[in-house]
């Protein structure tokens, strides 16, 4: 087990491995997506055009399976936005652990075995992790998504959104507004068991030593794999949720 770095302001608690991590999520996307189009051509386009190109269309289509196709191009950017920031936020705490022992981290506070004993026995801090492995980074991305959802509703199909609430009969409301409030709530715990799931599992292959190395590269390449998968369903149930919010049945 380890401690993560919390720092107070106006009794406000802030993980500072989280919030290191959450930028160089956000410095990266932006990087990656500058170089896809940095030099975009039509005759000779590099491979990471091809590769973005590709990314696009793909995005382009899966979004199209859950609207109509003529509504697609102005939730284009949110999607890939959205897959690429927690695709590489969920990759984060793979390559690398960076732990110190908590004296070090700390010298001027007076560590007791009370305090070590009441976090678990932990004695290391971890400046380093995944964003998603913290359940305040995918409930903040939940909750965006949760207000835009109900913006969108509201702005571009109003009638219908609020009387989805009361169908099929006004009995089902407290039903419905249940559902509603659940949706943000699975999409942001979800995100977060996988994630943390998988981190907590390369902390215990770490206390293997040289015998987890296999384990270790076997469960780095699956975790990839969960990686996009989660960055896939949180978008594409986003897709969903605004397009259940902005197109009735009529025009579906």
């Amino acid at each position: 087990m380890h401690l993560f770095p919390i720092a107070e302001w106006n009794g406000m608690r802030f993980d500072i491995a989280a919030m290191i991590a959450i930028l160089v999520s956000v410095i990266i996307t932006i990087v990656v997506a500058r170089l896809a189009v940095r030099n975009l051509s039509v005759d000779n386009p590099s491979k990471m055009q091809n590769f973005m190109e590709w990314a696009v269309d793909f995005m382009h289509s899966t979004i199209a399976s859950s609207m109509p196709v003529h509504k697609v191009r102005p939730y284009l950017a949110l999607g890939m936005t959205l897959i690429m920031f927690i695709f590489i936020s969920n990759l984060l705490g793979l390559p690398l652990l960076i732990i110190t022992d908590i004296h070090e981290a700390f010298p001027a506070i007076g560590i007791t075995q009370d305090y070590l004993d009441s976090h678990g026995g932990a004695a290391h801090v971890a400046w380093w992790k995944s964003p998603t492995a913290d359940l305040s980074v995918t409930a903040g991305l939940a909750l965006i998504v949760f207000v835009l959802v109900h913006y969108l509703g509201m702005r571009l199909n109003r009638k219908h959104y609020l009387k989805h609430y009361f169908h099929p009969y006004p009995v089902f409301f407290p039903v419905n507004l249940i559902e509603t409030v659940a949706k943000p709530v699975t999409l942001a715990l979800r995100l977060f068991a996988n994630i943390y799931a998988g981190e907590v599992l390369i902390s215990t292959i770490l206390m293997l030593g040289w015998a987890g190395i296999p384990f270790m590269v076997a469960w780095q390449g699956f975790s990839i794999f969960i990686g996009a998968i989660q960055a896939f369903l949180f978008t594409v149930l986003t897709m969903v949720y605004i397009s259940q919010a902005t197109v009735h049945d009529e025009e579906h």
